[in-house]
């Protein structure tokens, strides 16, 4: 039994199959998805995904797009996120996804100021957060520490080393592990994930991006959520059950399912 903890089927990428692509995760034991927002005008597919049993999501200002995100957003968030709130029917299960890309030091100023704002809304309304973190991995657990979030959340898609996923983990969070960690060439991060703590990992897709090797190019699903699992057990030496098992168990822990 498996949870893609992290999937944008939102996205247009999946509106000619989508039903298809639920029913090729089920058939390799994926029972649950929890579908991350990313932008504004992103939310009501989202919150429409959301109204499935086997879907949880998440509300948030993604760092990426930056040049659609708008006054007053943060307040229509902050509205969403409310208990008594008619959206909160839909499952909403953390804020996000929010963070830091670096990448984009033209915009960088913009996002901490957007990050930092979530962070706080986050911690008013004790929802974990899940955090996009793109060569930021020690300013963002700077800032977290700092801010001490009694709900934690998901360091999605981690690719950093054992040193900084240990870093993120005393502070309450667990990491994501995806596409990336079936690259042999991600020595660091493969070495990050023969380290973890049973409790202290997700399993995630991050579909429709970041396939597994051997398929570069190609559309990524919540199906190759069972390929990571397969190569995250092979590299802890942990049966595949096991390692389903742990990742699970963390994702119901993380966002109440």
């Amino acid at each position: 039994m498996l949870i893609d903890a992290h999937c944008h089927l939102d996205f247009p990428d999946f509106d000619a199959d989508r039903e298809a692509v639920f029913e090729r995760a089920r058939a390799v034991g994926v029972v649950h998805f929890v579908v991350p927002g990313t932008t504004r005008a992103r939310w009501p597919g989202v919150l429409a995904l959301g109204q499935r049993d086997d879907v949880s999501v998440c509300l948030g200002l993604h760092p990426y797009f930056m040049d659609q995100h708008r006054e007053g957003d943060l307040e229509a968030l902050e509205e969403a996120l409310e208990v008594s709130s008619p959206l909160s029917a839909h499952r909403i299960v953390a804020l996000g996804e929010c963070g830091i890309d670096a990448r984009f030091a033209e915009t960088l100023a913009a996002q901490w100021s957007l990050f930092d704002a979530q962070l706080r809304l986050a911690k008013a309304k004790k929802l974990p957060v899940v955090i996009h973190c793109v060569r930021a991995n020690d300013q963002v657990a700077r800032r977290l520490r700092e801010l001490a979030l009694s709900a934690g959340g998901l360091i999605h898609a981690f690719a950093g080393s054992p040193e900084q996923a240990q870093r993120f983990i005393d502070l309450g969070f667990v990491v994501g592990l995806g596409g990336a960690v079936t690259h042999e060439r991600a020595k660091r991060l493969r070495r990050a994930v023969t380290a973890l703590p049973e409790e202290s990992y997700v399993l995630e897709t991050d579909s429709p991006d970041m396939p597994p090797a051997g398929r570069r190019g190609e559309r990524n699903e919540p199906a190759q959520v069972a390929e990571v699992c397969r190569v995250v057990a092979g590299l802890r030496g942990q049966s595949v059950e096991q390692v389903a098992a742990n990742s699970t168990a963390t994702a119901r822990r993380l966002f109440r399912l």
